[in-house]
Formats: C-alpha cells, structure tokens, sequence
C-alpha cells in the first residue's frame, strides 16, 4: 500500500497523452449515456424497483460514470511498475470474489445466474473485474516466462492450470460469455509473447474441441445455440431475444426511426439497455449508428495495438503486453456482443463495452483504459528522455 501512496504523490501531469483515443473513449461513452436513457425509459415506467421513474436508469449510469472516471484517475497515477507487481495479488483476489459469489448467502442470484456481489445499493460482477485482472496478470506471466515460450510443459501448462480454476469457478455461476472473454485474453496474451505457433494453432484446436462439449453437455447452453441458428423456429421461446433485435435492425434500415423512436424497447426486447443495446441503436440510427459505434471501437482497439508496439519498441515488454491485452478485451467483447446482436453468434450475456448499462462493466473498462493511457504517457516520457 506503501507504493500505491507514493506514486498517487507524484501525480504526473495530463499532457502528452493520445487525444484521438481520448476522445474516441468520450464519444462511446457519451453514446452509451444517451441510448441507456432512451433504451430504458419504458422499462424503468412499469418496474417498480425503479419507483416507475423513467430516469431511474439514467442517473443510476451518470453515477456509476462518475465512479468510474474517479477510480480511473487514481488507477493513471500508478506506474505500470507497481500494475506488474500487484498483479498475481490481483488476480488472486479476483479468484477469491469468484469463489465468494458460489457461496450461498454471498453470491447474488438473477435470471438463474449467480455472478454478483451484493454492495446494498448495487450489485458487484467479479467476473468483470476478473478480465481486468487477467489482462494484468497474463502479461506478467508471459514476461516472466519469455524463456520457455516455446515449451508446452513449461510455458503453457502452469498458465493453463490457472485459467482452468477460473473457468470452472466461471462455469459454476454460469458465466460463459466472461469465460471466452478471459480465454481469448489469455491465449492471446502468450501467442504476442511469443509462444510458439504450432503449440498455439494446436491448443486453439483443443479449446474450440472443450467449447463444443461444454455446449454438448449442457442443455441450457445447448438451446441456446438451437435458438441463435433459428430463432424464427422458436420465436416465442428460445429464439425471442434475436428474433426482436433482429427486428429492430430491421426497422431502422440506412438512418434509422430517431433518437427515442424504438418500437422494440417498449418491453419487447428484454435486456434492451444492457446486453441489447446495439439492437435499439439500429433501430433508432440505423446502419449509420451503428458504423460509427463500430469505428469507435476500432480506433480504440487500433490505438491500444499501437500504443503496445511502441511499448515493445522501447523494451517496455510487460506494458506493450498489457496496452495490447486492454485491445483484445474491448475488441473481442465487442465482437461478441454485436455478434449476438445481429445473429451471428448465440447469446451470451456480455455488455456492449464502455456503453451498456452497468456499474461493474463501467467500471473496470474505465479504470483498464486509465492504465492504457498511462502505458502511452510512459512511452512518451522515455521518448523525451525521462524515467518514470
């Protein structure tokens, strides 16, 4: 803790920072702001844990806005020294909140999921700190090991073993979409590192082999998959949710019905401001919203890449690993969810990054982008002939 409050004395000054990744960062966010009002007013009207207020969810959001860009302030005090120090720490509380949230009278349960943490007055997701402490904690791992990249016993399988206690803690809740987030991370992580490529193309062979099973012999995992390949088969049961978002991208064709036009957020579509945004910002923007969402995104998956080769340019190797891992968990969630969206994958209960409602999410997307910019501000420091 002793480092911690050191380095938040010896705050380094907000200039010579990536502004185009700033401001990207600004524009989803500001996005997100504006479609989780106009995704949840009719939601919040007829529930009653919202007191039927139509801006419950609004300033349930500013405020968890808020949090967050305070936490990411403190966490772009510290130097990615002391990130690299703490992360098997960290990655070890995140273990342990996973374990708390199985523990009955601990763990939260909604929809048949346990993966929250009850604080009072909101609910905590271990699992998405859980990609931030992995992120962490897999670059400092590959650092690490840089010498047995190239040896499946000595560089894969201690990794593998940790990220087996984690899936199956993962699987217990179940939170499988959390699960191939952190996966990808991870496999990701070790293949930039270095990890040999015939080792890499086989072990992406085994998992895809692990998924399919995990799908085979699960059926609620199973009529998931059966409802995302034809959701019209079903379109009041299995396939309800896809079956609505696609309707809703249907609706809004090249320029969309207008901000606060949606039809299918008017309790039609479940979950419209939290895993089905992307649904009602086609509808309401059409192919236009939701191409600059996506540019959005890709320009901050691309500055994170970036800002990661010019850390390994400068030998910084854990932080060219992390900025680049920051990357791949924005860009693969993404993904994910807009993939969901529009029916190219099954549903799985991932938020749409940095726009979705929810604290947790907000949160540690916020404070992970607040350690790529310090990753950025570090390189330029040593570029000007300074140490940090």
């Amino acid at each position: 803790m002793k480092l911690f409050y050191q380095a938040l004395k010896r705050r380094p000054a907000m200039h010579g920072y990536d502004q185009s990744l700033v401001w990207a960062v600004l524009a989803l966010l500001a996005i997100g702001l504006v479609m989780v009002y106009s995704a949840s007013i009719a939601a919040a009207e007829v529930d009653k844990d919202t007191g039927f207020r139509s801006s419950y969810f609004l300033w349930r959001h500013g405020i968890f806005l808020g949090v967050g860009f305070m936490a990411a302030f403190v966490a772009f005090q510290i130097p990615i020294r002391i990130w690299q120090q703490y992360a098997p720490y960290l990655f070890l509380l995140g273990i342990a909140l996973l374990i708390m949230v199985l523990i009955p009278g601990i763990g939260r349960e909604v929809n048949g999921s346990k993966r929250w943490l009850s604080l009072f007055v909101v609910n905590f997701q271990p699992s998405e700190a859980m990609k931030f402490f992995v992120v962490l904690y897999a670059a400092d791992y590959t650092v690490r090991k840089a010498a047995y990249m190239h040896s499946l016993v000595k560089g894969f399988v201690p990794m593998f073993v940790v990220m087996l206690v984690t899936g199956v803690l993962l699987l217990a809740e179940p939170d499988f979409g959390a699960l191939a987030v952190i996966t990808a991370i991870a496999m990701g992580t070790l293949f930039l590192g270095g990890f040999d490529w015939r080792l890499f193309a086989g072990l992406v062979v085994m998992l895809l082999i692990s998924f399919v099973g995990f799908i085979l012999t699960s059926p609620y995992r199973m009529a998931r998959v059966i409802g995302f390949m034809d959701p019209w088969q079903d379109p009041y049961g299995k396939g309800y949710q896809l079956s609505h978002s696609l309707i809703a991208f249907g609706r809004g064709e090249w320029t969309g019905v207008g901000l606060g036009g949606s039809v299918e957020k008017l309790s039609y579509l479940p979950e419209a401001h939290t895993d089905f945004l992307m649904a009602i910002i086609a509808e309401e923007f059409g192919f236009v919203g939701v191409a600059v969402v996506v540019v959005l995104f890709a320009w901050v998956v691309f500055r994170a890449f970036a800002i990661g080769i010019q850390a390994a340019k400068l030998e910084r190797y854990y932080s060219a690993l992390v900025a680049q891992g920051v990357g791949m968990w924005l860009g693969i969630q993404t993904f994910i969810n807009v993939g969901v969206n529009v029916g190219l994958l099954p549903t799985k209960g991932l938020t749409l990054p940095l726009l979705s409602f929810g604290g947790s999410g907000i949160l540690f997307n916020l404070i992970a982008l607040a350690v790529l910019l310090r990753v950025d501000w570090e390189n330029r420091q040593m570029m000007r002939g300074y140490t940090v």
